[in-house]
């Protein structure tokens, strides 16, 4: 008696092999998209942490903190933008607390270890956000020390889209984009005029000097957002009022770079908008 021979044919293995590689092309975008809608989701938490650590800095110290970029003193040629002051409201200059007679410069006579006064931990006010979980960098590491005006060895609060691989610790870590900070003019009514920047509601120019170093990881790649946010990309200016008028003019914005790592773009996550 003849055996009949089991298995599959050639045709119904390519067919097999055909349905799977059809799941596959369908399972991978999911799968990218809900990784994206899950670092969008940390992000925004992010954003949330840092609101609520500047409305107790605030109600500590009576106002929120500067973000006006701050020009050349002296000698000195360092900037100090928006972003890395608010590294140092919430985490201190050093990573161990605010102090209340900072002057808000990048002079060196304002690093903690260099003045006996800022270096008493005792006058400090605390960190208002967790250190573990901040995500704060120097921006040397950040940018390989092409800094340009900005003072490199400053902290920034980096948002969480692992933008470049830096080493920490002997340890190696993503590091993600700089957060940028803004603190609104509540003085102002003018949002983008022939003025000068610092006479609009938010000024651009608060962090231009760091926007202007490029994508981190990539320097040779630029972000939109250099001379203005008042844009339909950054969406600053509020679409449900009757007349054109930026969100928050009574406190602050924040931006994230978002997934693409530049400033200025549609994915940018900001503590305003939809």
């Amino acid at each position: 008696m003849k055996r009949k021979k089991t298995g599959f044919t050639l045709v119904e293995l390519l067919t097999v092999l055909a349905i799977i590689t059809m799941l596959v092309g369908l399972l991978v975008p999911s799968m990218s998209m809900v990784r994206r809608l899950a670092k969008e989701t940390k992000q925004k938490a992010q954003l949330t942490s840092i609101g609520l650590a500047l409305t107790a800095f605030r109600d500590e110290h009576g106002d929120y903190p500067p973000s006006r970029n701050a020009g050349p003193i002296g000698n000195q040629v360092w900037d100090y933008c928006g972003a890395q002051k608010l590294a140092e409201a919430l985490l201190g200059r050093d990573l161990l607390g605010f102090h209340p007679q900072s002057n808000w410069s990048a002079i060196d006579s304002t690093f903690y270890p260099l003045n006996p006064d800022l270096a008493n931990l005792d006058a400090r006010k605390g960190r208002y956000l967790e250190l573990a979980t901040a995500s704060a960098f120097k921006l040397d590491a950040l940018f390989d020390g092409s800094t340009g005006m900005l003072e490199g060895n400053t902290y920034v609060i980096c948002d969480v889209f692992g933008a470049k691989e830096i080493t920490v610790g002997g340890k190696i870590v993503r590091a993600g984009t700089p957060i940028l900070y803004y603190r609104a003019n509540t003085s102002s009514k003018q949002m983008e005029a022939s003025g000068p920047w610092d006479l609009n509601i938010y000024n651009v120019q608060d962090n231009a000097q760091l926007v202007v170093l490029g994508k981190v990881g990539n320097p040779a790649i630029t972000h939109p957002l250099l001379d203005s946010f008042y844009s339909p990309d950054v969406g600053v200016i509020d679409p449900k009022v009757a007349v054109l008028w930026p969100y928050r003019p009574d406190s602050y914005i924040l931006i994230s770079a978002g997934t693409d790592g530049r400033y200025g773009t549609t994915d940018d996550i900001t503590n305003f908008g939809n």
